[in-house]
């Protein structure tokens, strides 16, 4: 019988839709089968719980899996010291196998788990537990990170390190799986901050955990077409699948959310996609506020999102900068092409928002938005072309008199802010990842159903000017869009603003010039 991932809260209660998960268990037990001790850190609702719920069924022919939850089992006053710690973790253990229905181990662990008063007694006698055991024991601990701020745990890993090394002698645990957010070098630097301390990891034997858990467009293909062998919708599942891929680069929980917002709506067409993404962006759900709480509580994390989203600035992705280690552990950044990139669309679209509300209050821009915003609306469409111009006029308005406080990597910005009272509520807007430099940006709106393309950059040039035309009509090609929008900022003192229309290669471009 197929094991499946699955995604919780899509569907009906009683309809759980699901990825399959057979060729991630199989690397897993793979690297159980060699003795390998391992972390599972990934952010958030990444589907840590119930991957090690779906291992604990794969390994079972094979196994005894003791699976505990550090969250569930342990109160923080159970790491006050190694005893209290010795008898919690005995409790939870012998309890683990009663649920599991591992009678005998059950039976072995109440009798030879008595009188322990310190973590080497412990040891010493789950030692003794695994040599009687049957089968070879493999424990899984979830919710790792419950355990920040307690020495007492890094001496538990220590322990845990001791046994593996001497495994050829002293009988131990098959495998060690720990799952959280955090690794355990993220838990010692929590502990013990100073330089000495923070590389000397007691976690040091770990093999590097590299399987994806992320969800590719087969995987959603799969749990698409099981919901719609169901339900008949006539949904266009390779075409759907493909977009809820390019907007959570396959993020569990955020397909998981797509997907229950358009079984809610009853339609699976474009514009319940596009309403469901709607909703991610504008709602509040316990990862936003996740990311929200970072960017308010890490002023360098926010410098650095802010770099790459506003300045187009290409950062690499090096993990040993403690600022992208972190915000990769929380599943915020991705590294593609050995730079920075924010994890998925979702992610990238309310950073920007965030950035952008930080400064709508005082902004003379924003508020212009929000005054013309009844403006631009005619017959459920956009008309691009007049936001465009209002924005010209603004924008001179502002900074006619004194182009010295404009700075070139303001523009982006300055459209944004213009741009989301405008269309919020009831449009979306993300900015193309690709296209993205500290010249030149690709804006893409999508509104009721259709897409508007503006592509944002810096003047340099007629024939740099030219050549932008082209991309553009390039990318409009690419959307399958026969019209486009060209918003150039040029600081030469003999431009000539204003708007004009211009054809390239068969496409229409409206061209906008501040």
């Amino acid at each position: 019988m197929e094991r499946y991932f699955n995604i919780t809260g899509c569907c009906n209660p009683q309809e759980h839709y699901m990825v399959n998960l057979d060729s991630r268990l199989a690397q897993i037990k793979d690297m159980v089968d060699k003795g390998q001790y391992f972390c599972i850190n990934r952010g958030r609702q990444y589907g840590k719980t119930t991957l090690l719920d779906a291992l604990q069924s794969y390994l079972r022919n094979d196994y005894t899996v003791i699976s505990m939850d550090f969250q569930a089992q342990m109160s923080v006053a159970t790491f006050k010291n190694e005893k209290t710690f010795s008898k919690a973790f005995i409790d939870a253990f012998v309890e683990t196998a009663m649920f599991s229905d591992e009678t005998a181990l059950m039976e072995i662990a109440k009798r030879e788990l008595t009188s322990v008063t310190n973590l080497v007694e412990l040891f010493r006698k789950l030692s003794v537990v695994c040599k009687l055991n049957d089968k070879k024991i493999v424990l899984m601990i979830d919710e790792v990170d419950s355990a920040s701020n307690n020495q007492v745990f890094l001496d538990f890993l220590s322990q845990l390190r001791g046994y593996y090394l001497i495994r050829n002698k002293r009988p131990t645990f098959q495998s060690v799986i720990l799952a959280g957010v955090h690794d355990i070098r993220n838990l010692r630097q929590k502990i013990r901050p100073d330089a000495e301390h923070k590389h000397n990891s007691p976690w040091n034997i770990a093999s590097a955990f590299e399987i994806d858990m992320s969800f590719n467009v087969h995987d959603i293909v799969g749990m698409l077409t099981e919901y719609e062998n169901d339900h008949h919708t006539g949904m266009d599942i390779q075409k759907l699948s493909q977009l809820i891929y390019d907007y959570t680069s396959g993020y569990p929980v955020l397909v998981s959310m797509i997907c229950k917002c358009m079984d809610k709506s009853g339609s699976w067409d474009d514009l319940s996609f596009e309403n469901a993404v709607k909703y991610l962006i504008r709602e509040k759900n316990p990862l936003i506020e996740s990311l929200i709480n970072k960017l308010e509580d890490d002023k360098k994390l926010r410098n650095l999102l802010y770099n790459v989203l506003f300045l187009g600035q290409k950062i690499s992705y090096n993990i040993d900068n403690v600022v992208i280690e972190n915000a990769a552990m929380y599943g915020f950044i991705s590294n593609k092409n050995d730079c920075v990139s924010v994890a998925n669309r979702i992610f990238e679209t309310r950073i920007y928002n965030w950035f952008i509300s930080q400064e709508a209050t005082d902004s003379r821009m924003y508020s212009e938005g929000v005054n013309d915003k009844n403006q631009f609306i005619q017959g459920n469409q956009l008309n691009m072309e007049k936001i465009l111009e209002k924005f010209i006029l603004h924008f001179n308005d502002i900074y006619g008199s004194q182009p010295d406080k404009f700075k070139e990597e303001d523009g982006r910005k300055l459209f944004l802010l213009y741009l989301r009272p405008v269309i919020n509520g009831t449009g979306n807007y993300y900015i193309e990842a690709q296209t993205r430099d500290q010249k030149r940006t690709d804006v893409i709106v999508d509104y009721l159903g259709k897409q508007y393309i503006v592509e944002l950059k810096i003047w340099r040039g007629e024939e740099y000017n030219t050549e932008g035309e082209k991309q553009i009509a390039e990318y409009l090609d690419y959307y399958h869009l026969d019209k486009g929008y060209l918003l150039s900022f040029n600081f030469n003192k003999s431009k000539q603003t204003g708007m004009k229309t211009i054809q390239v290669n068969g496409k229409t471009v409206v061209e906008a010039v501040v």
